[in-house]
């Protein structure tokens, strides 16, 4: 397991996003040498946990819980094939692009070492949004997106330091828990009957997510018994929690 590419963006004017100034940052490209990884601070004023990356609108990026973005280059390899284009690393906005890591499958809470000292946790799946969609050019991909639940993952930065491509990726440690951030990503998404499910998580699901989950279970009386679920669906989604 290896980390391919670190990817860091520049502020970029665009026509799709909403962000107060037309300013993204989605556009990241990969990077030779070095990257320092830090926790950026609260969400709302700290903005990448990479030292040289962008986040331009802290309303909805950024921040402690999505101080790190990654994708699995498997995953890319299988938007290639199907939108039958090349997909550079950091197509999708990652900051990391890994090989040999089912990321979307790793559990939340999962803690990764990258090169000798940055440790991270997985806190949750990322929600695409039109400024994603407006950065691939592919009409619909939100829904399409969204439909394949294979979301890449947030992680939080456990331990700082330096990383760079080449790096080895170790998982230091895996929960015993089944949320994986395919799961949480669907159950924010489009199987709401799963919200129950996620509190089992603990401390290191992403807040909003948690905080949807809990609504969710005040508002049907939904629980969790015997790993068996109840109440009714529907509701709104994280919304932009995790967004692009």
């Amino acid at each position: 397991m290896r980390l391919l590419s670190v990817n860091l963006g520049r502020p970029r004017a665009v026509p799709y996003t909403d962000q107060p100034e037309g300013l993204t940052g989605i556009d990241k490209r990969p990077v030779d040498g070095p990257v320092r990884v830090a926790a950026p601070g609260a969400k709302g004023s700290g903005a990448s946990g990479l030292a040289g990356d962008a986040v331009c609108d802290v309303r909805h990026h950024g921040g402690d819980h999505q101080a790190v973005y990654a994708m699995a280059r498997e995953d890319l390899d299988a938007w290639e094939r199907e939108l039958g284009r090349p997909l550079a690393n950091g197509s999708f906005g990652e900051n990391l692009t890994t090989s040999g890591i089912d990321v979307s499958g790793a559990r939340i809470g999962e803690r990764w070492r990258i090169g000798p000292r940055v440790v991270l946790e997985v806190t949750s799946g990322r929600i695409p949004c039109l400024t994603f969609q407006g950065h691939l050019g592919e009409q619909g991909w939100v829904k399409r997106f969204t439909r394949r639940a294979a979301p890449g993952a947030y992680l939080r930065v456990i331990e700082a330091g330096e990383i760079r491509a080449g790096d080895a990726v170790e998982i230091l440690h895996r929960p015993e828990h089944d949320i994986t951030v395919a799961l949480q990503f669907r159950a924010v998404t489009t199987e709401r009957e799963l919200l129950p499910l996620l509190p089992a998580a603990g401390a290191a699901l992403h807040p909003e997510a948690l905080a949807v989950a809990r609504t969710y279970m005040e508002k049907y009386g939904a629980s969790v018994a015997g790993g068996e679920q109840t109440g009714g669906s529907g509701g709104a989604g994280q919304g932009r929690a995790n967004s692009c």
